[in-house]
């Protein structure tokens, strides 16, 4: 086993495409989307520190996110209806991951990996306030995404862009709450009224 081969691995989330199961106008990689990810929990973060008192740590906010689907460089990007289709498979898919981030944690030199054992994978006990942020989101961007395609006529993310809605709903963040009402409005604007 190559000690040092985490981060080729890690480089290979640009080939890992995501929404398999529909018609994209526009593809989307596991690095964009882990990208795109950690801008969203960077803002939300720091919308928590700005209005709402908070203290989150913006940094750690970011390595959470940017590190979140790196184990689907071995699983794939299971499509969510077969990933929480019941307890069963969702506990079977939970068992892969936490293979999968075993599997990772080896490929890093034993001196680092502490480093990396907090950024990969669901910590032990409750989730700290950027793991949670996180969550937050990565439902957010794939609610973006959905915006994105209907924007550009695909009917085919209707249904997810209802299904993402209803989670972002039951989120009970007043930072994404903030994000929705004062940002995510001018993702369905076009570039020249985003340049107005």
């Amino acid at each position: 086993m190559n000690e040092n081969s985490f981060f080729a691995l890690v480089f290979r989330q640009k080939f890992i495409k995501r929404w398999g199961l529909m018609r994209n106008v526009q593809s989307e990689s596991l690095s964009e989307h882990a990208c795109e990810t950690a801008v969203l929990a960077h803002a939300l973060a720091v919308i928590g520190n700005t209005y709402f008192g908070a203290c989150h740590n913006e940094a750690q906010a970011v390595l959470l996110a940017l590190y979140h689907d790196v184990p689907e460089v071995y699983t794939g990007d299971l499509p969510t209806p077969v990933k929480y289709f019941n307890d069963a498979s969702k506990q079977s898919y939970d068992k892969v991951e936490r293979h999968a981030i075993s599997t990772l944690l080896q490929r890093i030199p034993r001196e680092m990996r502490p480093a990396y054992e907090k950024l990969l994978g669901e910590p032990e006990g409750p989730r700290s306030g950027e793991a949670l942020l996180v969550k937050a989101a990565d439902k957010l961007s794939a609610y973006i995404k959905c915006v994105e395609e209907e924007k550009c006529g695909n009917t085919e993310f209707a249904s997810a862009k209802h299904a993402t809605w209803q989670a972002l709903d039951q989120m009970n963040c007043p930072e994404l709450n903030w994000f929705i009402q004062h940002i995510l409005p001018t993702f369905s604007m076009t570039l020249d009224e985003l340049q107005s």
